[in-house]
């Protein structure tokens, strides 16, 4: 057996610049990994792929990402056994985290190890391009700059641990909604990446957290005002700035120091809302 920790990702930016042939839109992010994880644990068993959860709403079936990714390593390598995964969520669903994305990443991984694959990062990564666009960074992690449809990954200067709140409401938002309600032309305000690529360098965390931008915000905030309001929570409560990391709706706020952080969690985590202290790794 097997048992690895599959991080959560939050953008520090998305920014989408248009949309494709294919359907899908080129976009220009900066993703961070967070301490906050499931925990994914794999056996060999003799034949297919059985999957378990523990979290309501994540399917125990073949339309499970991790299942997917699963399958996927199985045919490619012809391994000539099995795997029963089990996920112990923590990470929320439906929530702009890549919840499932990386549980997706964390499969590929313990398949590599377990059946003694010896792939390189690389090679998962191509394998994860198939499976979903977030399966590529989270299979990297770190903080990264992510293009095309988040697949083409360039490593960034690690910010160390710099302590984060989140905050979900207790909604769900589809992220195909999201993309098919953006309006390009009516997106104003746009995150400055290199400017943001430069703060992260000299690990300038007051100028990150000012100069977050999410262009999905004009989106999603339009509909749930809830988000919004939670923004301006996290910032009333001492956060340098806050954000809806992906499709939402989960909203982000960075704090300078643990001290300020735990404060404000103390007082924001009775909300009705799921609120969770965690750390960029």
């Amino acid at each position: 057996m097997i048992s690895l920790d599959a991080h959560a990702k939050i953008n520090l930016s998305l920014d989408v610049l248009n949309k494709r042939e294919d359907g899908y839109h080129n976009l220009l992010m900066i993703m961070q990994t967070i301490q906050l994880h499931d925990t994914i644990s794999i056996n060999e068993i003799s034949a297919g792929v059985e999957i378990k959860c523990d979290a309501p709403y994540v399917p125990n079936n073949s339309t499970n990402i991790a299942y997917k990714a699963a399958e996927a390593m199985i045919n490619k390598y012809k391994l000539d056994a099995g795997v029963r995964i089990v996920i112990h969520k923590k990470i929320p669903v439906a929530a702009g985290l890549a919840g499932g994305s990386t549980d997706a990443a964390a499969v590929l991984k313990g398949i590599n190890t377990l059946f003694k694959l010896d792939l390189e990062q690389n090679e998962l990564i191509q394998i994860g391009k198939t499976i979903g666009a977030d399966v590529p960074y989270c299979i990297m992690g770190g903080t990264a700059l992510a293009e095309g449809i988040g697949d083409k990954l360039t490593q960034l200067a690690p910010l160390g641990k710099i302590p984060i709140i989140l905050i979900k409401p207790r909604i769900g938002v589809s992220t195909a909604w999201v993309f098919k309600n953006l309006d390009l032309a009516r997106v104003g305000d746009r995150p400055n990446t290199g400017m943001l690529i430069s703060a992260i360098e000299n690990r300038d965390i007051r100028i990150i957290a000012e100069n977050m931008r999410n262009v999905l915000e004009s989106v999603t905030l339009s509909k749930y005002l809830v988000i919004q309001k939670i923004k301006k929570d996290l910032k009333a409560k001492g956060a340098l700035g806050s954000m809806m990391s992906g499709s939402g709706p989960t909203v982000l706020g960075i704090f300078e120091d643990e001290k300020k952080a735990k404060s404000a969690f103390n007082k924001l985590r009775n909300s009705k809302h799921e609120c969770f202290l965690t750390y960029m790794v």
